[in-house]
């Protein structure tokens, strides 16, 4: 996909920044208006789809992806930008090629990106018996994340100050809905289908233990020396200079990298910087009795 800045300049991206539900979940309009191509898609057996809710380690996860299929050749993995690497299913903007399109258009093995929740899954891809690594990034963390995202993206609503957006996040009502259905939902689903689940923060910690997993999931064999590689190619520090992957090919009008970077900060625990003590409290509580009915824990800091 090229994203030419003259269609980009004539863009109307308020008319793109509506949301609306699909079967409850708030989505983009023009995801809402073309939802059809997404749940008509059709998944084939050697697809790997990366799931994750927005913010929660997508492109890394992405780029880790690309690089075992690549063989840790991280030359093979500058042909092309993520984004046309690894297809984002549900992408649609106006005069330009959508997710599926590109995606039909890709010869497999496929690599495809969602945000989607489970529930809302293409059955195609359970139908297939297609592999999925999902990656849940801690509550606090990705809401911080996603509030400077909402900055930088013409494309979606202007989140507000922090606190109106915080409140909006907590309630569900941005785009892809409640984190916390999104996280619980694909927990409870992990055994019923081919899923990998994996945390951000585990990521963080030891990525090269998680590396290993994801190489066993997908019957890889790898050598000690190319996971090396791989470690170090897909760290933040490297990828926020690779131009492959920071999205710094996305012009401004569309993207806005001019005052918050795409790639920001990449940490597990920035959330303390933001969240007074009040919305912390508050938060918690909220946190406390949505996730009470499962077992799944985050770690908010390592």
């Amino acid at each position: 996909m090229i994203f030419e800045d003259d269609k980009v300049k004539t863009m109307d991206f308020s008319a793109l920044q509506k949301l609306v539900p699909i079967h409850g979940v708030p989505m983009g309009i023009e995801i809402a208006e073309n939802w059809e191509s997404v749940e008509q898609f059709q998944a084939r057996s050697d697809d790997l789809l990366i799931a994750t809710y927005p913010k929660a380690g997508t492109t890394w996860a992405c780029e880790i992806v690309d690089m075992i299929y690549a063989e840790g050749d991280h030359e093979k993995c500058r042909r092309d930008v993520i984004y046309n690497r690894v297809p984002y299913l549900e992408f649609i903007i106006p005069g330009m090629p959508s997710g599926v399109e590109q995606l039909n258009g890709t010869p497999s093995p496929r690599l495809v990106k969602t945000h989607v929740p489970i529930q809302l899954m293409p059955d195609s891809f359970w139908k297939k018996n297609s592999k999925v690594i999902y990656v849940a990034r801690n509550a606090k963390d990705v809401a911080v994340s996603y509030f400077f995202f909402h900055k930088i993206v013409k494309a979606l609503p202007d989140p507000g100050p922090w606190n109106t957006f915080l409140d909006n996040y907590m309630n569900g009502n941005v785009s892809y809905g409640s984190w916390h259905d999104h996280v619980k939902g694909w927990w409870e689903k992990r055994h019923d289908y081919n899923i990998l689940y994996l945390f951000y923060e585990d990521m963080k910690e030891d990525p090269k233990r998680e590396i290993r997993k994801m190489l066993n999931f997908l019957q890889k064999e790898m050598s000690d020396e190319t996971l090396d590689k791989i470690v170090y190619h897909t760290s933040f520090d490297v990828m926020k200079t690779n131009d492959m992957v920071n999205y710094k090919t996305i012009p401004n009008d569309l993207l806005d990298q001019s005052t918050t970077s795409f790639m920001r900060k990449g940490i597990a625990g920035d959330w303390k910087n933001h969240f007074t003590v009040a919305q912390n409290e508050k938060f918690d509580e909220d946190y406390k009795r949505k996730m009470t009915d499962t077992e799944l824990h985050f770690r908010t800091e390592i």
